[in-house]
């Protein structure tokens, strides 16, 4: 009688067929790789008409590590199958024994972890801040190389909502990021990213380059900075910040533009986005004139801002239609979601200031870029790195996808 019938169950001539025991073993593989390893090793196991229950392989540096769980009959013994295997194939092989009742593993969470470098003190942290809430990290896959180290932490056993905030109190000694995401489908079916554009998609407040060349910077960049840090209510002090560029002549917003500098990785992050099919949209609270160029320039559809009113050539100092506020940029990111089908729980949005906080709540995943500490503190996942590009990391797109040609 065969292998595969004295496993079977089922009634002959009224005699129940009996079950063969079984014997599952956990077979770790490691070595130089070279082509051919597994498939040589799939063989072997046809052979003993083996069933394999679990498998994971990775190259580190054309350094093999494969493991698998395979289950086979009591009566067949395959390690001096597998010794003969790894001697033939210059490999270490080490098998046991387990039980062969499957343990799941799979990760709930996904930690991005993002830094110039990550040292094995700063691994050696967030591991224990996982371990200390009853988590356990079941795998790491290195994300990039550059413009930094990411790294992707799969975590299994821990509540997402603790571990982030336990990592947040981390932060200040840690020289990285670490960002924590519920792991699903959801992640990756991100479909419309939203971006705040003053310090975020650029490396300025256009109303502090607007108050430069009307000669009252120091004024305009001190409720600048008081209002993004939430201690000012935005629309007061932008028609205070307003007030005093009043009298400018409008063709000084043309020169505003041309003193714009994208944050660095600015353009790669909008154009793999697009590649991947994603929707942006632009939300400020500064100027339509900078918005405006600012589309034109990266091929974006979605832009909201404020426009300024202008009479005979002068800015009035004051502006036309509602104010682009914390609660303005939430509405409109909504309008936005809805005009293109885009459930919230699909859209990413991006902003550093008090001014974003609403939008960042609205969205499925708030991200605060190097941001002011009450934004870091309600955002869903913080980034402190100065390239706009790492947020592709946290969106789980790696550097081979972003180098992709088209």
């Amino acid at each position: 009688m065969s292998r595969s019938k004295i496993r079977s169950t089922g009634l002959l001539n009224g005699y129940v067929q009996p079950v063969a025991a079984r014997r599952t073993l956990l077979i770790a593989v490691s070595g130089t790789d070279h082509p051919g390893i597994t498939a040589a090793l799939m063989d072997l196991l046809d052979l003993e008409d083996c069933e394999i229950g679990d498998v994971e392989q990775i190259v580190i540096r054309g350094r093999l590590n494969l493991s698998l769980v395979v289950t086979m009959d009591r009566e067949v013994d395959i390690r001096a199958d597998l010794l003969l295997f790894g001697y033939e194939q210059d490999l270490e092989v080490e098998f046991e024994e387990v039980s062969s009742t499957p343990v799941d593993h799979t990760p709930d969470l996904v930690a991005t972890v993002l830094g110039h470098k990550v040292t094995p003190r700063e691994f050696g942290a967030i591991a224990s801040v996982v371990a200390s809430k009853g988590g356990n990290i079941e795998r790491i896959i290195r994300l990039a190389r550059y413009p930094v180290f990411a790294y992707e932490l799969g975590i299994s056993g821990a509540d997402h909502d603790s571990v982030r905030l336990a990592l947040l109190e981390q932060a200040p000694l840690l020289n990285c990021d670490v960002a924590v995401h519920r792991k699903g489908l959801g992640r990756r079916a991100k479909r419309l990213v939203v971006l705040d554009v003053d310090s975020t998609l650029i490396q300025a407040e256009a109303i502090d380059l607007l108050a430069e060349e009307a000669g009252v910077h120091e004024e305009v960049a001190d409720l600048t900075h008081r209002a993004m840090a939430g201690e000012l209510d935005f629309d007061e002090s932008l028609r205070k910040r307003l007030s005093l560029v009043a009298g400018t002549d409008v063709e000084v917003l043309d020169r505003v533009n041309q003193r714009i500098r994208l944050t660095p990785g600015a353009r790669t992050f909008i154009r793999t986005l697009q590649r991947l099919g994603y929707q942006i949209a632009l939300l400020s609270g500064g100027f339509t004139s900078v918005t405006e160029y600012l589309a034109e320039e990266l091929g974006i559809v979605h832009a909201y801002a404020n426009t300024l009113e202008s009479v005979d050539g002068k800015l009035t100092g004051n502006t036309m239609g509602p104010i682009v506020n914390r609660e303005r940029k939430a509405v409109l990111l909504q309008e936005i979601a809805s005009k293109e089908g885009i459930p919230l729980d699909q859209v990413v949005a991006v902003g550093d200031g008090a001014n974003d906080l609403d939008m960042l709540s609205a969205a499925g995943l708030g991200i605060a870029f190097n941001a002011k500490p009450a934004v870091r503190q309600a955002a869903d996942t913080t980034l402190n790195v100065p390239y706009l590009d790492a947020v592709l990391f946290v969106l789980g797109i790696t550097s081979s996808e972003i180098n992709t040609p088209t």
